[in-house]
């Protein structure tokens, strides 16, 4: 157990992105083959994962390229420990929404824009385009075990977010090369 947390620990980058891209394309999947069209704060906390990717993805990359032989460093842990507690700010936010707990912001409704685009209107009635349906942030579009998806998605930031801390933190035999 001991050399476990310490390979996740010394490569934890390595292991965000991987957790980051698997959310992503979580995330693009239900969309795509659920039909579970995304809305303002779904794709929020979508952006969190890009941060994460892009941090993630630099740190990995300088770690591998450059022989660290001390894993990766420890500053890229504590940002993603940043934008994973955001992450889990924001979909705290949207799942506490989804509960009524409190309000959504006004772009989180359902209603639709009272403006109207002549191309996207033309579009629409040469039949080039399709109509993107308007969801809701206050709406629970999926759930297992009674959580949402926002519910879920803040669970796993808050992981991340506590693995980040952790890896930012493993004590020095962890960090310390092998010879």
């Amino acid at each position: 157990m001991t050399r476990l947390y310490q390979r996740l620990t010394r490569w934890w980058t390595a292991f965000a992105l991987a957790a980051s891209l698997a959310m992503l394309g979580a995330a693009h999947a239900f969309e795509r083959f659920a039909g579970l069209p995304p809305c303002n704060l779904c794709l929020k906390q979508r952006e969190v994962y890009w941060a994460a990717v892009a941090i993630a993805g630099a740190a990995t990359f300088w770690a591998v390229f450059s022989r660290a032989s001390r894993g990766t460093p420890r500053i890229a842990s504590f940002l993603l420990a940043a934008v994973f507690f955001t992450g889990a700010i924001t979909a705290g936010f949207h799942a506490g929404g989804e509960l009524h707990w409190w309000a959504l912001p006004a772009t989180c409704s359902a209603a639709p824009s009272t403006t109207i685009d002549l191309s996207a209107l033309s579009a629409l009635a040469d039949g080039t385009a399709e109509m993107k349906p308007i969801v809701g942030c206050g709406d629970v579009a999926w759930s297992m075990l009674g959580i949402s998806m926002a519910g879920w998605n803040f669970l796993i930031s808050l992981a991340l977010a506590i693995f980040s801390l952790l890896a930012a933190k493993r004590p020095k035999d962890a960090r310390a090369p092998k010879v």
